[in-house]
């Protein structure tokens, strides 16, 4: 029987939500092997002067444990 964890992740970017969510899964694989998929909860952007400055999600991963 395989099991299945998610942890809850929030990521950050300068240049776009793909990026961000790339962000996510890059550093969570420094830590957690056999990622199987993400999901993206929340995206958000912060904004000066009329301008997007950063883009952020927040993402579920989900990992297979080790037997």
């Amino acid at each position: 029987m395989k099991i299945v964890k998610v942890i809850e992740v929030i990521a950050a970017s300068d240049k776009g939500f793909t990026e961000a969510t790339q962000n996510a899964i890059k550093e969570a694989s420094k830590t957690v092997k056999n990622i199987k998929s993400i999901y993206i909860k929340e995206m958000n952007a912060n904004v000066v002067d009329q301008k997007i400055i950063s883009y952020a999600v927040n993402a579920k991963i989900s990992f297979e444990l080790d037997k």
